[in-house]
């Protein structure tokens, strides 16, 4: 590839921050969790959660948990990828444009193996909102994205939450907030301590209950995914505050790192386990958290054992050479 004019040499992208690769490792391990019912057809059963607890429980711990995890994730890069091009260049919006466009060829291109698949989305939300968004100030861009966070659980609409988390993400961190975390383990404690997180997840828990499962209960899921990931994400911070940071960050933050070279692959692996197993003729859920844990294993040795040697993820590697339009290095000194 040719050097670009409005980049260097070696263009390198955004400071990691340990805490929120694991968070965002961690979330791809529940998105693989619910890729696989998707992805297999498997029928989920409808009818009382008390009768189905199993199938309660899949749908408490996977279904829009992990997603709006994972693209708030996606708009705090997205900024902090903005803060680092424009080190780099005097158009920065010009090679997010360019790093949108490629995420949605690469999202056009997985739709073949997975339908369901959320890269072209999270493309096309990024040019009409994220771009735009990023000409305002950092007040604005907090409001409307609780607005549209708020409107579009109301209206129990998953896809349209995405906007809403994008922007609210970028305001995270135009605030600062991930640049100053390991100084916030007080304030993320007071999250908990003053009955934020856990009160509503459980009466949202609890109101999912109520409403059975199956996707006649969705209108239920949206709002209490939204609870339930903010605990998560509250909660998994606090993790990384104790001794259990070490091998969280060791298992779960090569994952995050290399998140989209997995996110893509998991749904090859996914198609290979059904053909091994038939998936997609159980009732039980129990074959598909067996899959997904092996899926998950399968990974995280790979993203170590990969970045020992290398600086990204083959995926993230190509994504970044084609938003920069130069090759990049690659290997590790």
């Amino acid at each position: 590839m040719a050097h670009s004019t409005d980049s260097v040499a070696q263009p390198a992208g955004p400071r990691r921050i340990d805490e929120l690769d694991a968070l965002r490792g961690l979330a791809l391990l529940g998105i693989v969790m619910f890729n696989i019912v998707q992805m297999t057809h498997m029928t989920r059963v409808s009818g009382p959660a008390g009768e189905h607890v199993g199938a309660y429980l899949w749908e408490l711990l996977f279904v829009q948990r992990p997603f709006p995890i994972f693209s708030l994730l996606f708009g705090i890069s997205f900024s902090l990828f903005l803060r680092t091009a424009a080190r780099r260049t005097d158009r920065p919006r010009l090679v997010l444009l360019r790093r949108l466009l490629w995420l949605g060829l690469f999202g056009a291109l997985h739709t073949l193996i997975q339908p369901g698949e959320v890269l072209k989305f999270y493309a096309v939300f990024g040019l009409v909102v994220l771009l735009p968004a990023s000409y305002l100030s950092r007040r604005w861009a907090l409001g409307l994205g609780i607005v549209l966070t708020l409107a579009a659980a109301l209206t129990f609409n998953g896809l349209f939450i995405i906007p809403g988390l994008f922007l609210l993400g970028l305001a995270i961190a135009e605030y600062g907030i991930p640049d100053t975390l390991p100084s916030r383990g007080r304030q993320l404690a007071l999250a908990l301590a003053l009955a934020v997180a856990v009160p509503v997840a459980a009466v949202m828990g609890w109101l999912q209950f109520r409403a059975g499962v199956g996707p006649t209960a969705n209108y239920r899921i949206l709002p209490a995914g939204l609870a339930f990931a903010f605990l998560v994400t509250v909660g998994f911070l606090l993790l990384m505050r104790t001794a259990l940071r070490r091998p969280l960050g060791a298992l779960l933050s090569p994952l995050g790192r290399v998140a989209l070279t997995n996110y893509v692959a998991a749904s090859f692996l996914i198609v290979a386990g059904d053909a091994l197993l038939d998936i997609g003729s159980r009732s039980s859920y129990s074959a598909v958290v067996g899959l997904g844990l092996a899926i998950g294993v399968v990974q995280a040795i790979f993203s170590v054992l990969w970045l020992r040697w290398f600086r990204y993820g083959p995926l993230e590697w190509l994504w970044r050479c084609l938003t920069w339009w130069q090759r990049v290095p690659i290997r590790r000194a």
